[in-house]
């Protein structure tokens, strides 16, 4: 699959497309990893951050505290309380991904996940461009308002003149006639929301309800676009490789991980170092189970 430009100045676009370009090339899947910065602190993050990167993600996604979530589960939410509660700002978020990008010699994405109230509040065009000159590539923005509003025109007319990708969300209650127009807007990819309900680490009752048949059929209509080609990550409740084989079988081109690396660092709030240890760890095996089946037999 090739992932076509659509934008001439569409520089964080074009940075995550090529992590999914170079995934498909060593015939696997893209990772996208996901903390909550300014969990446990501030100065921590960057550390944990470097962990995941070193494990393998791909694409580094960071959500921005705030008070009030509708997508997060009661993991993520709590990292988001400890965050608060050491007073972390949209600006502390900035200067993370400044030092994230400074000390990451691969250039891994970062993608930021937020709600909108944070940048209406900051100010949209003034946090964009912030953004782009943090380093960030992307925003993902579960509560943007609806597609087709004034606010919504609003803030894709921003994003795009700062040269940042606008990562837009479909979910199983998607109709294909609303997808094709969210694939319109989005730049990077989709990122598709597996299963009804918040983040979360699913319980061994609960795996049957990613529904991969929704998955196969979604990734069908991104990739036979006709507006463009667009690279598909699915989130919600996928915690351990065999999820991440069985969504990439499915169809997609990536999978996102946040609430089990989310548990690691609220399991080790206070000695830094094994978190970083084991969030390395474990991205490691998600790594490896990103590889397509018939190449994981080759490498062997």
């Amino acid at each position: 699959m090739h992932w076509r430009n659509t934008d001439r100045n569409d520089d964080g676009g074009q940075n995550i497309r090529s992590a999914f370009s170079q995934a498909q090339g060593e015939r696997r899947g893209a990772l996208v990893g996901y903390l909550v910065a300014g969990d446990p602190s501030p100065k921590d993050t960057p550390a944990l951050c470097q962990a995941l990167i070193q494990g393998g993600v791909d694409i580094l996604e960071l959500g921005i505290p705030f008070s009030d979530p509708v997508a997060d589960g009661p993991t993520i939410q709590a990292a988001g309380v400890r965050a608060l509660k050491v007073r972390t700002t949209p600006t502390d978020c900035l200067n993370i991904v400044r030092k994230v990008k400074q000390e990451n010699e691969s250039a891994v994405p970062v993608v930021f996940m937020t709600y909108y109230n944070t940048l209406f509040r900051f100010g949209l065009e003034a946090f964009l461009s912030k953004a782009y000159a943090s380093g960030v590539d992307g925003l993902i923005v579960p509560d943007l308002p609806q597609l087709g509003s004034s606010e919504f025109a609003r803030f894709i007319s921003a994003i795009r003149e700062n040269r940042l990708a606008s990562v837009l969300l479909a979910t199983p209650t998607t109709s294909d006639e609303r997808l094709r127009s969210i694939l319109n807007e989005t730049r990077g990819f989709l990122y598709l929301v597996s299963l009804l309900g918040v983040t979360g680490v699913r319980k061994s009752s609960q795996k049957s309800e990613i529904n991969l048949g929704f998955i196969q059929h979604t990734c069908e209509v991104a990739h036979d676009h006709s507006f463009a080609s667009t690279p598909v990550a699915v989130g919600f409740g996928i915690s351990e490789p065999r999820h991440v084989q069985n969504v990439l079988r499915a169809g997609a081109d990536g999978v996102i991980v946040g609430s089990a690396f989310v548990n690691i660092v609220s399991q080790n709030q206070d000695d830094v170092d094994a978190a970083a240890k084991q969030l390395e760890q474990f991205t490691g095996s998600l790594h490896k189970a990103t590889y397509r089946t018939s190449t994981r037999k080759e490498r062997n």
